[in-house]
């Protein structure tokens, strides 16, 4: 049996290695858009950008351990269609791909602000080459707005004033992570950052982006401020990256929709930042854009490939790194959660808090207690009918 996994990054590289493990020897082939070696995510936010990693330190394997797979790896080449009864990928050169299995793990695109795309000194941050452009002008002094307080905008405002930059974050949200760890959380991070130096404008959309002579001179908000900019980062969220899947056939809403076995139709399975995948735990479609998602969700996948029936029941998992701060939090957190801190004092920055709606406890956070919420992980466990990947 040939497999051909489209996107070579964390999930796919985890995938087609998961595949050699279990014993697959048959043909592999990893396509990329990127023409890097695959490399991790999480660092180009924190250590790539500040400077603190050489991008080859970045990279998931070495060359003699990509060597070691016995896979073809078909680098810069994206692919543009999909033709799923027969299981063959059309790149953008027009170079057909066949295979018996093919696994969609394509990730994200991230989105833009309308006219971003006509100015210089505007930047997303979702690659490697997008990291280290936007690294060239973090110098001392540097006015940086970063658009969107999530989790990369927060980390990115974070880096970006370790680096000595006059930095200003401006969101819809009225809290740092708000909208994915609720108030009291996120009203403890939006401290921090203040507390560093962090100009913040929460609360209130962006208007437009502000220009001179083709390049970024500020961010005007809907109250009409403008926050003058000699760079701007736009860090307003994702979407799946589908477009390339339109008229295949496949489900397409929130990401590529599969089954609770992470299949899209047969032969045909998604992994990672793209797959919305029916989660028989909670009873409902879920899709994960965290990198320990790719690895737990490949190991299901490959298995799948290989004859198992075993459903993906995750229990959700992400983390952020912000100045000292280490934020993990074990099941899905929601604005709408009662939150009780249950060991630790926020005061002292050291905590771990428990999520509870509709009398169960549906989240488990540590705030730079990471032991402390594996402990009390376990509750999730016995509050929600999940069970481990």
């Amino acid at each position: 049996m040939d497999v051909l996994i489209v996107g070579a990054s964390a999930a796919g590289l985890s995938t087609a290695e998961a595949l050699r493990r279990l014993g697959h020897d048959g043909g592999l082939t990893l396509l990329d858009a990127e023409p890097h070696l695959p490399y991790d995510r999480p660092p180009l936010s924190k250590q790539v950008l500040a400077g603190a990693w050489e991008p080859e330190r970045a990279r998931l394997r070495g060359r003699p351990q990509l060597d070691a797979l016995g896979a073809e790896f078909v680098r810069g080449e994206p692919a543009v269609a999909l033709d799923v009864g027969a299981r063959a990928v059309t790149t953008a050169s027009g170079r057909v791909l066949r295979a018996d299995a093919v696994v969609l793990a394509t990730g994200l695109v991230p989105h833009r602000l309308p006219g971003q795309d006509g100015l210089a000194g505007v930047h997303v941050l979702r690659g490697l080459d997008d990291a280290l452009t936007l690294r060239a002008h973090l110098t001392p002094g540097t006015r940086l707005v970063v658009v969107g307080e999530g989790v990369l905008g927060g980390e990115i405002a974070a880096t970006a004033r370790g680096l000595g930059l006059e930095v200003t974050l401006a969101g819809l949200g009225q809290a740092v992570l708000g909208d994915q760890l609720g108030a009291h959380v996120g009203g403890l991070l939006t401290r921090v950052h203040a507390e560093r130096g962090v100009r913040l404008r929460l609360g209130v959309a962006v208007r437009e982006l502000v220009g001179d002579g083709g390049r970024v001179t500020g961010v005007r908000l809907a109250t009409g401020e403008l926050l003058p900019a000699d760079a701007v980062v736009v860090a307003v969220g994702s979407r799946p990256a589908t477009g390339w899947l339109d008229g295949s056939g496949l489900g397409l809403g929130d990401g590529v929709e599969c089954d609770a076995r992470c299949r899209a139709a047969a032969g045909v399975w998604a992994v990672g930042d793209v797959a919305s995948f029916h989660h028989e735990g909670l009873g409902r479609r879920l899709r994960l854009e965290n990198r320990t998602n790719a690895t737990e969700q490949a190991q299901t996948v490959a298995a799948n490939i290989l004859g198992a029936d075993r459903p993906y029941t995750p229990i959700p998992y992400f983390w952020t790194d912000q100045y000292d701060v280490k934020i993990q939090a074990h099941g899905l957190p929601s604005p709408a959660a009662a939150v009780t801190v249950a060991e630790g004092d926020p005061e002292q920055h050291r905590f771990a808090a428990l999520y509870r709606e509709g009398g169960r406890v549906t989240a488990v956070l540590g705030w730079n207690m990471p032991k402390q919420a594996r402990l009390l992980r376990q509750q999730v466990l016995a509050g929600q009918p999940l069970t481990p990947a």
